[in-house]
C-alpha cells in the first residue's frame, strides 16, 4: 500500500484545541440563586464548578485566607473580676445583649452573650461572649478545704491563728439567730484567737473531760500526765463567724462555723463545720448577677445560654 497523504497541521487549529482543553479543565465561578432557601442568606452565593471532577466547591475558604479584617466579632473573653466583666460588657453591648448566671456550686459563672437573639429580628450567631467564672480566693479555698476535716490540736491552733483576720464579730441579728438555732454561744474574734493560744499551751496535755455549760459553751479540762491535779480548764465556744471574700476582688461572704472536737483516750482532735456555705455562696453569686444586670442595664437570666 502506498503512503497515505499527510494532512498539513494548522498552527491556529492546534492553538484553538489547546485553549479549549485548558478552558474545559479550569473551574468556573457560578452564582447560585438562594430564593426560597430561608432567611439569613444573600440573594445569591458564589460557587466554583470544577469541570475536571464535575463537583461544586465553596470559594469562601480561599477568600478568607486573604481577609485583612475579621468579618465580625466572635469568641469568648475570660475576665477575673466582676468589675472587669461589667466594664467589658459596656464596651461591646447592644440592645439585644443579655447576661446568664449559673449560681450553683461547684462552678458558678456569669456569661454575657453580646450578639444574642430576640423575637422579631433576624437570628444572630450568639458566639460573641464574655465569661466571669468567679475565681476563688486562697483564703476562702482554705476554709472550704478544711471544712469538717479533723486536725490535731497543734494543727488546729495554727489554723485559727493563721486565719484570725478572717474572723468577724457577729451582728445582733446573727447572734440571736444562730445562738437560738445551734443552742450554742457565739464567740467574738478575740475569744477564738484566745482559744487558739490556750490550745498551743496545752498541746502536750491530756484532755480529761468535756462538759456543757449553761451558757451553751463547753469546757475541757487539760492535765499533764505526770500531775495528779485537775489541770487547767479551757472554755470552748460553740459557734463563730467567718467573714472572707469568696471571689477575687469580691465582697466578703459571712458564714457561721460550728466548733467541734472529739476526745478518745486523752487524745483530742478538732474540726469546724461551715454552716450551709454553699447557700451563702449562691446568694453572693445571685447578688453579683443582679449587680451586673443593673449596672449594664441588660436583662439577666439564671441558667446557661445555648451551646
Amino acid at each position: 500500500m502506498g503512503d497515505q497523504p499527510k494532512v498539513p497541521l494548522d498552527p491556529h487549529a492546534i492553538e484553538l484545541v489547546k485553549n479549549l482543553a485548558v478552558a474545559a479543565a479550569e473551574p468556573e465561578i457560578l452564582l447560585v440563586d438562594t430564593t426560597g432557601l430561608g432567611a439569613g442568606l444573600p440573594a445569591n452565593v458564589p460557587v466554583a464548578f470544577d469541570r475536571a471532577t464535575n463537583t461544586f466547591k465553596s470559594v469562601r475558604p480561599l477568600i478568607e485566607e486573604y481577609r485583612v479584617d475579621p468579618r465580625r466579632r466572635r469568641g469568648t473573653a475570660q475576665v477575673d473580676t466582676l468589675k472587669s466583666f461589667i466594664e467589658l460588657i459596656d464596651r461591646h453591648k447592644d440592645v439585644d445583649s443579655v447576661i446568664f448566671g449559673k449560681t450553683s456550686w461547684p462552678s458558678p459563672k456569669l456569661t454575657a452573650v453580646l450578639n444574642y437573639d430576640r423575637e422579631g429580628v433576624a437570628a444572630r450567631k450568639g458566639d460573641h461572649r464574655i465569661e466571669y467564672a468567679f475565681p476563688l480566693t486562697e483564703e476562702f479555698t482554705a476554709w472550704v478545704n478544711g471544712n469538717a476535716k479533723p486536725m490535731k490540736q497543734d494543727e488546729f491552733a495554727a489554723f485559727l491563728e493563721e486565719h484570725s483576720a478572717e474572723l468577724a464579730a457577729p451582728g445582733e441579728g446573727e447572734r440571736s439567730e444562730y445562738e437560738r438555732l445551734f443552742k450554742e454561744r457565739m464567740a467574738t474574734p478575740s475569744e477564738v484567737v484566745q482559744l487558739s493560744r490556750h490550745l498551743e499551751v496545752f498541746v502536750n496535755a491530756k484532755a480529761k473531760q468535756g462538759i456543757r455549760l449553761q451558757t451553751g459553751e463547753r469546757q475541757i479540762e487539760f492535765a499533764e500526765e505526770h500531775l495528779n491535779a485537775n489541770g487547767e480548764k479551757v472554755v470552748i465556744p460553740g459557734v463563730f463567724m467567718v467573714s472572707v471574700p469568696a471571689f477575687v476582688d469580691g465582697d466578703a461572704v459571712r458564714i457561721p462555723a460550728r466548733l467541734r472536737y472529739r476526745i478518745a483516750g486523752g487524745s483530742i482532735v478538732w474540726f469546724y463545720q461551715l454552716y450551709r456555705w454553699e447557700f451563702y455562696l449562691r446568694e453572693q453569686v445571685g447578688h453579683d448577677l443582679k449587680e451586673a444586670a443593673d449596672k449594664t442595664e441588660l436583662p439577666s437570666f439564671e441558667g446557661s445560654p445555648e451551646a
